[in-house]
């Protein structure tokens, strides 16, 4: 047959790039020596060696006494502290028990002073008085609404508009609301069944009338000042 005569370089080639682990048999690798086996405390970091403090340092001054150190010998107080301790004790006031209030039955005390049931913000000496800044603000927005007040006039008299009187409201407001009950009279006559286009039509055509009706009252309840158009 036939044998090519390349076999043994490529043979060579493949043997040299083939790694241990893809062999078929064991992998001939070096094994380790019983004497390496694994130490305690072997695998922990170590900690670089200290340095010996140098001698030009001074010591932190010590606040106990030295060895060395005698006591001041021959000090005496011609005091009598037990006379001067009943004399305080007479003549001083009582102490006062502290206020406490308790939230429960069960007696859980606690401090008064800082409870916040005590009213030491009448005692302030700007107490009752309105501050700066909420004077400045009203005083802004009066201004301000001067200011739109009359905006709003010269802008209504070049429109050439027209300022409802209260009367007129009133007027105006009742007949939309006697308009409201007779469409509503209307719209409670319909029959029960309507099974009809033309009933539902004008069911439909009641409906957008009461609402467009409830609208105009809703706007003129909440406007005082209407303005219209001077035809």
């Amino acid at each position: 047959r036939y044998i090519s005569t390349f076999r043994p370089s490529v043979k060579h080639e493949i043997e040299k790039s083939k790694a241990q682990w893809k062999t078929m048999g064991p992998a001939k690798v070096a094994v380790p020596s019983p004497k390496n086996f694994l130490k305690k405390h072997s695998k922990e970091p170590k900690l670089p060696a200290r340095k010996k403090e140098q001698d030009s340092k001074k010591l932190p001054a010590l606040s106990i006494p030295r060895r060395t150190d005698h006591p001041v010998m021959g000090i005496q107080s011609k005091k009598n502290f037990i006379n001067t301790n009943a004399v305080a004790a007479i003549t001083g006031l009582p102490k006062k028990p502290q206020p406490i209030y308790v939230d429960r039955r069960q007696g859980d005390k606690y401090l008064l002073e800082t409870s916040g049931l005590v009213p030491k913000y009448i005692k302030k000496k700007d107490y009752g008085i309105t501050p700066k800044y909420v004077t400045q603000r009203t005083e802004e927005t009066k201004r301000a609404q001067k200011e739109y007040e009359t905006h709003v006039l010269e802008y209504l008299k070049k429109k050439a508009m027209k300022q409802l009187s209260d009367e007129e409201r009133k007027s105006l407001l009742q007949g939309l609301k006697q308009n409201w009950e007779e469409v509503y009279r209307e719209f409670q006559g319909l029959s029960v069944e309507i099974d009809t286009i033309p009933k539902k039509l004008y069911k439909e055509k009641l409906e957008l009338q009461m609402k467009q009706l409830e609208h105009d009252i809703d706007v003129i309840e909440k406007h005082k000042v209407i303005y219209i158009a001077n035809e």
